[in-house]
C-alpha cells in the first residue's frame, strides 16, 4: 500500500510539473503530448499547422489509449527510436484510415518527431519515431511528414534501448495530450 502510495504521489506531481514546465515554455495543452517512459517524462510540441492531419489521427489515438505499453520496436543508434505498432514488429498500425502525406521544410533535427509509412508516401498510420541527432535524420525531408518536437526530455528518449528489435525494448508507460492530464 505504501509503495502504491508513493507511485501515485510521483505521477501527481510530474503532472503538475509538466504543466508548469509547459507554461513556462508557453505550449497549448491541446497541442502538447506528455511522454512517460521508464526513464522519465518527455513534453512533445505538436505541429497543426504543418500536419494537420497527422497531428489529428496522433491525438486521436493518444486518447484512445492506443500507444500506452507499446514497446519502442526499432531503435538504431544515431538515427531514431520508432514506435506505434501493436503487434511490436513494425508491420501493423491502428484501425483507423491511412493518413497523406503532409511534407514540408521542417528540417529533421534532434528531437524531431516523424510519421513512419511504407513506400508508400500516403500509408502513414500510427507508427512515428524521434530523431536522436541533428544529421542522422536530414536524409528524411521531403520524404516523411513531421507532426511534432521533443522540447523537454529528450534526455530519456536518449536512454531508449538499441535494437532492431531492441532485446529487452522499453515501452512507453503512458503517451497523453497535456490537456487531458489531470493536475
Amino acid at each position: 500500500m505504501r509503495k502504491f502510495l508513493l507511485l501515485l504521489s510521483c505521477f501527481m506531481m510530474m503532472a503538475v510539473t509538466s504543466t508548469a514546465r509547459a507554461d513556462d515554455l508557453k505550449l497549448d495543452p491541446e497541442n502538447t503530448l506528455v511522454l512517460d517512459l521508464s526513464y522519465g517524462r518527455v513534453l512533445i510540441k505538436l505541429m497543426p499547422e504543418v500536419a494537420p492531419k497527422h497531428v489529428a489521427q496522433i491525438k486521436t489515438l493518444v486518447r484512445q489509449g492506443f500507444y500506452d505499453g507499446l514497446i519502442w520496436h526499432r531503435v538504431i543508434d544515431g538515427f531514431m527510436a520508432q514506435t506505434g505498432d501493436p503487434t511490436g514488429t513494425g508491420t501493423s498500425g491502428s484501425t483507423l484510415p491511412d493518413i497523406s502525406a503532409e511534407f514540408s521544410s521542417v528540417n529533421y533535427i534532434r528531437g524531431t518527431v516523424g510519421m513512419a509509412r511504407s513506400n508508400d508516401p500516403d500509408s502513414a498510420n500510427s507508427q512515428f519515431f524521434i530523431c536522436f541527432d541533428n544529421t542522422g535524420c536530414s536524409s528524411l525531408q521531403g520524404q516523411y511528414t513531421v507532426w511534432g518536437q521533443v522540447v523537454e526530455g529528450m534526455q530519456f528518449v536518449d536512454q531508449i534501448q538499441r535494437g532492431e528489435p531492441p532485446a529487452t525494448p522499453d515501452k512507453i508507460v503512458s503517451l497523453k495530450v497535456l490537456a487531458d492530464v489531470k493536475q
